[in-house]
């Protein structure tokens, strides 16, 4: 190991600051651009290293107080030492550079970036670790466990329930800890954001669609809220207690379809009159398949919608569309303040 002073050029997406020494990338955490530090260089690699900070030579004025005690040991958040503006701006950054980069979009249609109403105090649920008498979370770049007395970015009600647990002799295993009863199915984590997204898709809609296909529906987040401005909306997902949770209350223009989301997207579309369908698709981090990309391609809807966690598969999957879709829009939602995770949101138009 050695160390080296650096100046912070940039954040990368994952929330590590980049610099450059003897000719190569140096990804160090808890920096900003522009700050000037001195690091201790931990791995080398022929074309990247990895440092740790030793010494703040000149902060940032962006710099910020850490709310949580665990921060930096904890591996959840990464940017409780950035002021909230600044990591909205980050965060923007980050979206268009992986559009312009991977997407191939020269002039990324960006709009502003939608902020959380909460930076800390926001998440409705959050997945505790129990091992040999300790309940925390993972810590950072490790695989040992930290005890967790209290989250800051967790709503009252889970630290609540975090206090309970903590009370109690707890078995070794995983708890996940909710704000909210409720089906025990994946929900969006941030309530404020979650809405403004809601709103966001409403807006996007012409009214000119009558079919709305709703890909990774889980319990109806989407479907339920937009079906009002539909004749007609059928959500698909794999989780068949998620589609049992969205059929319980589904009004009478709902239908729900637990299957291989694939192969039901693709015989929806060839069944359907493109020119009035929207779809909406909200995949895991891995993104779409290349089997599901080439679905929509062959019968691309006249609107599409596309949510995702993982700028850089939303922009590998954008890159493909564009062979049949222009790109209208592209909107950042900070669904996960204090950690360098991105919601974004994508409205395509069929060409």
């Amino acid at each position: 190991m050695r160390n080296a002073e650096l100046k912070i050029e940039d954040v990368a997406f994952g929330g590590k600051g980049v610099a450059r020494d003897e000719g190569k990338a140096v990804f160090v955490p808890f920096t900003i651009e522009h700050e000037r530090i001195s690091a201790r260089i931990v791995r080398e690699k022929k074309q990247f290293a990895e440092g740790e900070l030793v010494e703040l030579l000149e902060p940032s004025p962006e710099r910020a107080v850490p709310e949580c005690p665990y921060f930096g040991r904890c591996g959840g958040c990464s940017y409780q030492h950035i002021s909230y503006a600044h990591q909205l701006e980050i965060k923007a950054r980050q979206v268009e550079q992986a559009m312009r980069r991977i997407g191939r979009l020269a002039n990324p249609p960006m709009r502003p970036m939608v902020p959380s109403p909460l930076p800390y105090s926001y998440r409705n649920r959050i997945t505790v670790h129990a091992q040999d008498g300790i309940v925390g979370f993972y810590r950072r770049d490790v695989h040992q466990l930290l005890d967790i007395e209290r989250c800051p970015i967790a709503m009252s009600e889970v630290s609540d329930a975090l206090a309970q647990l903590r009370a109690r002799p707890v078995r070794d295993g995983h708890y996940t800890l909710r704000a909210h009863s409720g089906p025990r199915v994946f929900v969006q984590t941030n309530d404020g954001v979650a809405e403004a997204l809601a709103n966001f898709a409403a807006e996007i809609l012409t009214g000119e669609e009558k079919l709305l296909i709703d890909a990774f529906c889980g319990a109806g987040f989407f479907s339920k809220r937009l079906a009002p401005q539909f004749e007609r909306v059928v959500g698909i997902d794999w989780d068949r207690f998620a589609i049992a949770a969205a059929q319980k209350d589904a009004g009478p223009k709902e239908a729900y379809v637990s299957g291989d989301i694939t192969t039901e997207l693709r015989w929806l579309l060839q069944q359907s009159d493109l020119a009035t369908t929207a779809l909406i698709v909200d995949p895991p981090a891995t993104g779409l398949s290349a089997e599901m990309r080439r679905a929509i391609l062959d019968s691309p809807p006249r609107t599409m919608i596309y949510v995702s966690c993982n700028p850089p598969t939303l922009a590998r999957d954008v890159a493909e569309l564009q062979q049949h879709f222009a790109v209208i829009s592209i909107t950042p939602f900070d669904m996960f303040p204090q950690t360098a995770e991105i919601e974004v949101v994508v409205h395509l138009k069929s060409q």
